[in-house]
């Protein structure tokens, strides 16, 4: 899923019962596995200024860059982190580490041969699902209108759900980085 979907979706799984308060730690734990790419393409793109194509076609799939997207996509590090933050950690950690594991299992089934190594470091294995979300070659052309969709509809719950000011800004900047994000992609990929 893109990052945005991300944080439509686990605020309306994870939010509907959190305490007030929990909201933010939901969305920040819902991006921060996809934060890395996100450093990875500004420093590529704009420090070193190299070609798109090159970026996600070669560099992406460098060793070096997919420890570093594996890292804050592993699973046995979010469940060590869950465990310690039940016995020692504030309030907010816990939403914010299964806020993080949703995350993950929203990209499990939407990831072909952009797939991360889930289960880093113990293991370098990735599950290509045969369905990607932004590949036409895997059905993204199909599941990219669902997701789109989902957003639509999960920022209108969301904006229900939440009466007060601070929280409707946060579901509201939401969807407007998914519109940005939308419009970025067209205008670099048309």
């Amino acid at each position: 899923m893109n990052t945005p979907a991300h944080a439509v979706v686990n605020l309306l799984i994870l939010g509907r019962k959190a305490k007030p308060g929990h909201s933010l730690p939901i969305v920040i734990g819902s991006i921060l596995p996809d934060l890395p790419m996100v450093l990875f393409y500004l420093y590529e793109k704009l420090l070193m200024r190299v070609p798109e194509q090159v970026i996600w076609s070669t560099l992406y799939f460098t060793p070096r860059w997919q420890h570093f997207f594996d890292f804050f996509n592993s699973l046995p590090l979010m469940l060590g982190g869950l465990l310690l933050a039940r016995r020692f950690g504030p309030p907010w950690l816990m939403p914010f580490l299964f806020s993080m594991v949703l995350h993950v299992f929203g990209d499990l089934p939407l990831h072909h041969d952009d797939a991360h190594a889930h289960f880093f470091p113990l293991s370098n294995w990735r599950f290509e699902s045969p369905v990607s979300y932004w590949d036409p070659s895997y059905y993204g052309n199909l599941f990219a209108p669902v997701e789109a969709m989902i957003v639509v509809i999960g920022s209108i719950v969301l904006f229900r759900r939440y009466p007060s000011v601070w929280a409707r800004i946060l579901v509201a900047s939401v969807g407007a980085v998914y519109l940005v994000y939308w419009g970025f992609v067209f205008w670099m990929w048309a």
